[in-house]
């Protein structure tokens, strides 16, 4: 019998203001279509990740941190100049 493993995780990460919030998950979205699922709900951007193998799960979620690290990195590094 062959059985088949689905993996769910859900990853909210929420701003300080709506305009941040936007700005990020513009930044993000493209590389984020056909992988997983995000929506806009307050200052929080809400990301659902489903997959059918723990590496292709494992491999999402860190490039969706990664991807948000870079683009807050570079939000902060511009404010301050």
């Amino acid at each position: 019998m062959l059985v088949t493993m689905k993996i769910c995780s859900n990853i909210n990460l929420k701003y300080a203001s709506k305009e941040i919030e936007k700005t990020v998950f513009d930044s993000l979205e493209i590389d984020n279509k056909g992988y997983l699922e995000s929506k806009l709900d307050g200052n929080t951007i809400k990301y659902e990740i489903k997959s059918e193998s723990l590496g292709s799960f494992l491999s999402t979620a860190d490039d969706l941190i990664a991807s948000e690290i870079v683009v807050e990195k570079i939000l902060y590094s511009t404010h301050d100049n």
